[in-house]
C-alpha cells in the first residue's frame, strides 16, 4: 500500500483554483494491481488537472503513451496509441463512497486523494477487446478466412423420429 502513496495527489494547504500534477507510468505501476490484463512497455503519462474549491475537488485526468500488445491475428506484438480522458467529481462527507460512477465521496479529514486507482481504471479501459495490428494485411485475412469453419446449411427437413411420432398420434387421440 505505501507504494500506492506516491500517486495521492495533496490539496491540504493548496489555494482554490487550478493546480497540474503529472505522473508517469510504467510496468511497476501495473504491478500495483492484481490484473490479468498483461501491460507490456508503457509509456503513458498522466496528465491530471485538480480544480479546488471550498466543496469540492475537480479531477481531469488524461492519460497519454503507448502499451505495448500482441495481435490476435499474427500473434506480433505491436503499439497500441493510449488516449483516454476522464473526469471525476470528489466531494467531502463522513466517510468514502465511490459507489457513483461521476462522484466519489471522501472523509472530511483527509488531506489527499489517491488517483492510482482511476488511472489504473482509465487505461484497463483504453485497451481493446479485440487486439489488431495496425499492420495486418489483407493476405492474412484471408489466410484466416481459409481456416476458418465452414457453417453448412441445411435446408431439408429433418426425418422425424418414430419414437416421437407415436406419441404425437397419443397426443392427437386425447
Amino acid at each position: 500500500m505505501d507504494k500506492l502513496r506516491n500517486y495521492e495527489v495533496s490539496f491540504s494547504g493548496l489555494k482554490n483554483g487550478k493546480h497540474n500534477f503529472l505522473f508517469e507510468i510504467d510496468k511497476e505501476f501495473f504491478q500495483l494491481f492484481d490484473t490479468e490484463q498483461e501491460f507490456t512497455n508503457p509509456k503513458i503519462v498522466a496528465d491530471i488537472l485538480m480544480d479546488k474549491h471550498t466543496t469540492f475537488l475537480e479531477f481531469f485526468i488524461k492519460t497519454t503513451g503507448e502499451v505495448e500488445l500482441v495481435c490476435d491475428i499474427t500473434n506480433q506484438p505491436f503499439n497500441h496509441p493510449i488516449e483516454n480522458e476522464i473526469d471525476v467529481l470528489v466531494k467531502f462527507g463522513e466517510n468514502y463512497d465511490d459507489s457513483d460512477i461521476d462522484v466519489i465521496q471522501i472523509p472530511m479529514q483527509d488531506h489527499a486523494f489517491n488517483v492510482a486507482q482511476l488511472i489504473y481504471e482509465n487505461l484497463a479501459l483504453s485497451i481493446p477487446m479485440k487486439k489488431v495490428s495496425p499492420n495486418v494485411t489483407d493476405e492474412d485475412l484471408e489466410v484466416l478466412e481459409k481456416f476458418q469453419p465452414k457453417t453448412v446449411e441445411n435446408t431439408e427437413e429433418p426425418e422425424s423420429d418414430p419414437r416421437w411420432d407415436a406419441l404425437k398420434k397419443l397426443k392427437d387421440k386425447n
